[in-house]
This record gives C-alpha cells, sequence and structure tokens, in this order.
C-alpha cells in the first residue's frame, strides 16, 4: 500500500513520526500528511540533517496549494475539461482540486518519487486518478494549464516563470514568498489567506498567498 511505504520512509528521517488523514479547512478534500503531534518536539541534529538533505515537502500542505486548491474549488472553469500539469507537485494537492474540478487529464510532475507516491496516494483518498512524471521538459508542448503553487520559495527557480509556457498554453501561479514579484508575462488575480498544515507558525506575511496568471503570447 502507497501510504505504507510512505510512513516507513518518513519514519526513516523522523523515527517517531506517522502519517494522518488531514481534512483541508475550506475544501472537500483530505491529504495524508505528517501527524501534527511529531512536530511539537526539538529534532535531534541526526534528524535535522535528514531533513535538510531530503526534506520531506510532499507530507506538508503548504499555505499556496491550500489556497490554490480553494480557488478552483470556486472557479472551476480554470480546469474543467482541460489537460492540466501540476509543476512540483509535493502532496499533489494542486493537482487532485484540479481533478475534482473536472480536468479531463491531470499529470503531477515532481522530481521526488516520494512525492509522486504521495500524489498516487492522496489522489486515491479523494477519489481520482492523477498520471505521473518525473520530468517537465520531456513533457510534450500539449497542456492547456499548468498549475504552479509553493515553488518560488527558492529564488534560483523565477527563470522557470518562462519556461512553463512552453509546455502550456497557460500557467496559474500561487506564492506567498516573493514579495518583489514582477514578470512581464505574468499579471495578478488577487491575494488569499491561507495556512501551512500542519500548521509551522509560519510568520503572517506567508499567510497571504498571491496568485498570478499568465498566457503564452
Amino acid at each position: 500500500m502507497a501510504t505504507a511505504a510512505l510512513g516507513q520512509a518518513l519514519a526513516q528521517l523522523l523515527g517517531d513520526a506517522s502519517l494522518a488523514r488531514t481534512e483541508l479547512p475550506g475544501t472537500e478534500l483530505a491529504l495524508w500528511l505528517i501527524d501534527p503531534e511529531h512536530m511539537a518536539r526539538p529534532f535531534s541534529p541526526e534528524e535535522t540533517r535528514r531533513i535538510l538533505d531530503e526534506p520531506p515537502y510532499w507530507c506538508f500542505c503548504w499555505a499556496s496549494g491550500l489556497a490554490l486548491a480553494r480557488w478552483l474549488a470556486e472557479a472551476p472553469h480554470w480546469v474543467a475539461g482541460k489537460r492540466i500539469l501540476d509543476f512540483g507537485a509535493g502532496s499533489g494537492i494542486a493537482g487532485i482540486a484540479a481533478a475534482r474540478a473536472g480536468a479531463a487529464e491531470v499529470v503531477a510532475c515532481d522530481l521526488d518519487p516520494l512525492a509522486l507516491q504521495a500524489c498516487q496516494a492522496n489522489a486515491a483518498l479523494n477519489g481520482v486518478s492523477l498520471s505521473l512524471s518525473t520530468d517537465f521538459f520531456s513533457e510534450a508542448d500539449r497542456f492547456d494549464l499548468i498549475l504552479v503553487a509553493d515553488v518560488l520559495y527558492d529564488r534560483a527557480n523565477l527563470p522557470l516563470l518562462g519556461q512553463f509556457l512552453s509546455r502550456g498554453r497557460e500557467a496559474l501561479v500561487a506564492d506567498s514568498r516573493v514579495r518583489d514579484f514582477n514578470h512581464p508575462l505574468y499579471r495578478p488575480l488577487g491575494t488569499l489567506d491561507a495556512l501551512t498544515l500542519p500548521d509551522l507558525a509560519e510568520p503572517e506575511a506567508f499567510r497571504k498567498v498571491s496568485l498570478y496568471h499568465a498566457r503564452r503570447p
């Protein structure tokens, strides 16, 4: 079972950690996320090293992903009947929300094989199916929309903003980290309030998620 394999991988990072089915506030979705009880203790130096070497992004629902999921539920026309790629999918929240909103096809793309396992397990939890991809640039230019949530936390990823339109006609980006966002192809759509689950007590600024949209010239 996929969740068992994910639980074993998580336990290798944090010996007492486990996954828990977590209902996402403001949505009809649930994800397998790290049990918050195991986040309330100090980590040993060895645990810290392992987390930094192999961060388990896939067992959190980051604020940007939650905000994008809510957005798609309220505005399903963005994805209904369309071919969607969820870039840097992590838990798969954005792609799952797209599938629930009526997307014709959803591909979850992530470099981390554990993230793709998490996408698969979370898709099953929500009664949808996702295709999986490890390489965005090996995908054909055939997508109607590229979804991007919580990828710009690393400013080294900013050049990807232009690349998203090499595989999709449009891109929808959700981000809570970049305050000086400025790209000629992207226009702001608004700001949503959300939080990361389990709650990491992030600064209030990181709970303000901005949405940006680009269309291929």
